[in-house]
C-alpha cells in the first residue's frame, strides 16, 4: 500500500470543515444537513449500505469502482461520526493508542476492558 501524501490528508481536514458548515445548512439544500437531520440511524444505516458496496467493488476487483466506493464510505464514516458527536481526531488518538501492538495483542486488551 502506498503511503499518503500530505496534501490527501489536506483534503480530509477540507472534507471535514465542508461538513461542519453543512451540518448547519438547510437539509433542502444540503445532502449532509439532511443525512444529519435524520439522525445517527440513517446515518449508520447509510454507512452500512456504502460499506457493503465498497466489498463487493472490492471483490469485483474493477480499481475505479473501488475507488468510488471507498470515497462513498470515507464521507458517511465522517458524517456518522459527526451524527454521533465524536470528532476524527477521537478516533485517531485511538489509532494512535494502538501503535506498538500487534494486532493480536490489540484484540486481547479489547477484550480485558
Amino acid at each position: 500500500m502506498g503511503s499518503v501524501k500530505d496534501h490527501r490528508l489536506d483534503i480530509l481536514a477540507q472534507l471535514i470543515d465542508i461538513l461542519a458548515l453543512r451540518k448547519h445548512a438547510s437539509p433542502k439544500e444540503s445532502y449532509t444537513a439532511k443525512l444529519l437531520s435524520q439522525g445517527v440511524h440513517k446515518c449508520a444505516k447509510k454507512l452500512g449500505e456504502e460499506s457493503v458496496e465498497l466489498a463487493l467493488a472490492l471483490v469485483d476487483g474493477k480499481k475505479k469502482h473501488v475507488r468510488s466506493e471507498a470515497a462513498d464510505v470515507l464521507y458517511h464514516f465522517l458524517v456518522a461520526l459527526m451524527a454521533r458527536g465524536v470528532p476524527l481526531s477521537d478516533v485517531m488518538e485511538e489509532l494512535q493508542s494502538r501503535f506498538g501492538l500487534s494486532g493480536l495483542e490489540e484484540k486481547a486488551r479489547r477484550k480485558e476492558d
